[in-house]
């Protein structure tokens, strides 16, 4: 009988339940929609970008996020484009890494991350996050990886690392530095900017947050063009189709329904995730610190939790299995609820179908 790879055979199948609710907070999407200005450039696509190739490489959407960041080719930046930014993470870890390399990470962090490192023939470092969800930068350095990744906020807990601890390892890291900003546009404090004096730094970000664009599947690194252009060459031509770029490019146009819309919706997931995250007080549950547009709540009783409002239907998302050397999260036997952040209407629902599940569970 035919069979796969070894490291294929062995993979998790990422499946998490996508089950239609009438609330849906599990996927930390934008809950508020998709800016105007997109959703006319997709619908007003002309019809020969259907039956044409896309640009190569991006071009227009380089253009346009470089502006965005405030950075420039000419200062030595360039811009890869992906299938999403999980898409660029790949490749990067295939473009640097031999196999038998290690790829060093704290966690809990992005799922995604172990699998593709061993999907690329690279071996996980894994370092436990400290009991306050620090993230120990001298840990990291030492451990002399290939590839060191960073995630602030970071998925699944929402928390931030701090500026020092990310200079140091941006710094001092002996390989490339991945530092993933998916969720840069909550945050108090971004270090995008860092790729202007470090050569070995790729910095990625993503349109499925708070852009609003998770369905057309756009994603972005910035870095030196010599990092740049190794992932470019690993992760192939034509991989962020001609509408999705439209959309993207769009979004980042100047105006109240293109940035001006993502960057209003954005400060409203920030105010309604602190009002949140006190009434989960109020409930008897501990929400970690967030930077992000989701809360990371340590309970033993999650998956009875979740399962409870999906009956109410309502969506969160119920993770298992967590490393235990955090305070909250060993309290909890290494679970915790994943809650997204959207309009309170949708948070009044959420609040609802909770308070009842806790009364069950």
């Amino acid at each position: 009988m035919l069979q796969p790879r070894t490291a294929v055979r062995g993979l998790p199948l990422y499946a998490p339940d996508v089950a239609p609710c009438a609330v849906d907070v599990s996927e930390n999407v934008n809950l508020w929609g998709s800016p105007p200005a997109s959703l006319r450039a997709v619908t007003s696509a002309a019809p020969e970008r259907m039956n044409r190739y896309p640009s190569l490489y991006s071009t227009p959407l380089r253009d346009a996020v470089l502006a965005y960041l405030g950075l420039s080719e000419a200062n030595g930046i360039g811009l890869v484009s992906g299938c999403g930014s999980d898409d660029v993470l790949d490749a990067a870890i295939r473009a640097f890494g031999e196999a038998g390399d290690e790829v060093a990470f704290a966690a809990p962090t992005f799922v995604m991350i172990p699998i593709f490192t061993r999907l690329n023939g690279l071996v996980p470092a894994v370092l436990p996050m400290g009991p306050n969800y620090e993230v120990d930068p001298q840990r990291l350095v030492d451990r002399r990886a290939k590839i060191t990744y960073l995630c602030t906020p970071n998925n699944p807990t929402s928390t931030a690392m701090t500026r020092e601890a990310v200079e140091y390892v941006v710094d001092h890291a002996a390989g490339l530095v991945v530092l993933d900003e998916a969720y840069a546009e909550f945050a108090p404090d971004v270090f995008t900017s860092l790729v202007t004096r470090s050569e070995r730094l790729l910095v990625t970000r993503t349109f499925s947050k708070a852009f609003g664009l998770a369905g057309l599947r756009v994603g972005y690194g910035v870095g030196s063009t010599a990092i740049v252009e190794a992932v470019t060459r690993a992760r192939g031509p034509y991989k962020v189709n001609a509408l999705a770029e439209a959309a993207a490019v769009a979004a980042l146009s100047e105006g109240p329904d293109a940035l001006g819309w993502v960057t209003a919706r954005a400060a409203d997931a920030v105010t309604i995730r602190e009002r949140l995250a006190s009434a989960l007080r109020e409930l008897g549950l501990e929400p970690a610190p967030s930077a992000g547009n989701f809360l990371f709540v340590p309970t033993s009783r999650a998956p009875a939790i979740a399962r409870e409002m999906r009956q109410r239907s309502v969506l969160v998302r119920a993770l298992s299995g967590l490393p235990h050397d955090i305070a909250g999260v060993k309290a909890a036997d290494g679970h915790a609820l994943r809650i997204g952040v959207g309009p309170w209407e949708s948070m009044e629902r959420l609040l609802e179908a909770l308070r009842e599940a806790l009364a069950c569970a």
